[in-house]
């Protein structure tokens, strides 16, 4: 029995692309964690590859597709499975000042092409 990552080699090529176009990365290939979050046309974007995910990826290990609701952030789990054969994720603390001025704390996600 082939491993799917033989089989489907450019259909999870695709995939990854559709979901590198959804967040929409920066300049600095990031994404800021707080912006991700509330922004729920991009969360119901990656929420709908997940049936695509079952068919071309091997999911067990991506929680936010084998089992979203059991994750607190399952599209952050599925970005993160899928982009870290392309892309060595590095994420730091991040603060941004909201329209109160108050400070928020939360991650950027750096993306460097391996």
């Amino acid at each position: 029995m082939r491993l799917k990552s033989e089989l489907y080699k450019d259909e999870q090529e695709e995939l990854i692309n559709k979901l590198i176009n959804i967040i929409n990365l920066d300049n600095n290939n990031s994404i800021i964690l707080y912006e991700l979050d509330n922004d729920d046309i991009k969360k119901q974007e990656i929420l709908d590859l997940i049936h695509d995910i079952k068919k071309y990826f091997s999911f067990t290990s991506i929680i936010g597709a084998s089992e979203p609701e059991k994750a607190k952030r399952p599209h952050l789990s599925i970005i993160k499975q899928l982009l870290k054969s392309k892309y060595t994720i590095i994420s730091s603390d991040y603060r941004i000042k909201d329209n109160n001025d108050n400070e928020i704390r939360t991650k950027k996600y750096f993306f460097m092409k391996k």
